[in-house]
């Protein structure tokens, strides 16, 4: 723990390199006024926080910079998250009142609405499909032997597969497979998918049976869906060529991002600070992480990926209100 004038004075580094990316001198810090003492007496006190490890001096003579434990202790002690101005708040309203179509178009723009909003990278792991729940399920005839299944499930994802079908299939029948299948599936998930009780007609029984064993094929084995928007922001972020090549590479890595993500939230926490995640090409990096829920469930999260010099309120702030307003977008279905 710091006492009251060496955390003011964190404070003030923690805030000051943030602005201007350079290191952070004792007369910045007695400038500000956030301590009414000496530019020596900061000097004294910035000198001792770097013996505890909360402060750096790249150069000598230079001012200091905060390490990560300096920003975790800034992050853990802010009064409040930090609010987006009344533009930013008016343009996600607008995003979530106007988003429409595919869930993967919306999560797609949520990432690009989340990073232009932070100026960092964005990324949005969508809702495990084995999780939801079965809204409705049609049987749709196309042409010739092709009849199409659709099934719109809770998350808002929309599966959809092609089954080849006997030419005495008409339409009563597709209409009969679409009620008997909604009266077996519907409110179930995906992962529970099995076929549908009998009905005594045997080409209404097929249809059913290749439609459940083409839902289970459409969705089986896949991944978590990771969108990432804004990963060219991380160029401007990092100096080092070879930083920003590195974090580049780990962000195509799905598994990755995806664990990093979840163990961020499993732990408890809303922000990672370079090494502390535990993912050595991010040791310069930060991470802003928020879950959303679907029908009151957990079902993804969203986060920022930032340098650790990152606005860490205004980050917190727009993870929090874009979470809460995709989670009730996908919701209201």
């Amino acid at each position: 723990m710091l006492d009251d004038r060496r955390a003011a004075i964190l404070q003030a580094v923690v805030e000051g390199y943030i602005e201007t990316a350079q290191p952070v001198g004792s007369g910045h810090v007695a400038r500000r006024g956030t301590v009414a003492v000496s530019p020596a007496t900061v000097r004294n006190e910035m000198a001792a926080l770097e013996q505890e490890g909360y402060l750096t001096q790249p150069h000598t003579s230079a001012g200091r910079i905060p390490t990560d434990l300096g920003y975790r202790f800034y992050v853990d002690h802010l009064s409040s998250p930090g609010n987006l101005e009344a533009a930013e708040r008016q343009r996600v309203s607008s995003f979530f009142a106007s988003a429409h179509g595919a869930i993967e178009d919306m999560l797609t723009s949520t990432t690009r609405l989340l990073s232009d909003l932070t100026q960092h990278a964005a990324v949005v792991v969508g809702p495990p499909h084995e999780q939801a729940r079965i809204r409705s399920v049609q049987v749709v005839g196309l042409t010739g032997h092709a009849v199409m299944v659709v099934a719109v499930l809770s998350n808002g994802v929309v599966e959809k597969a092609v089954i080849e079908v006997p030419d005495d299939v008409g339409d009563e029948r597709l209409g009969a497979a679409t009620a008997h299948l909604s009266a077996n599936l519907v409110g179930g998930t995906l992962a529970g998918l099995t076929g549908p009780v009998t009905t005594g007609d045997g080409v209404l029984d097929a249809v059913c049976t290749s439609a459940v064993a083409a839902l289970n094929l459409a969705h089986g084995g896949e991944l978590d869906n990771v969108y990432v928007g804004g990963a060219s922001r991380m160029a401007s972020a990092f100096e080092a060529v070879t930083t920003v090549r590195r974090v580049l590479a780990t962000l195509e890595q799905q598994y990755v991002v995806v664990g990093l993500l979840r163990d961020v939230v499993d732990r408890g926490l809303s922000v990672s600070i370079g090494t502390e995640h535990g993912v050595e090409p991010l040791a310069e990096c930060s991470v802003v992480v928020a879950p959303y829920e679907v029908d009151g469930e957990l079902a993804g999260s969203i986060g920022v990926l930032g340098p650790t010099r990152m606005n860490y309120p205004q980050a917190l702030a727009a993870v929090a209100v874009v979470s809460q307003r995709l989670g009730r977008r996908l919701t209201e279905g």
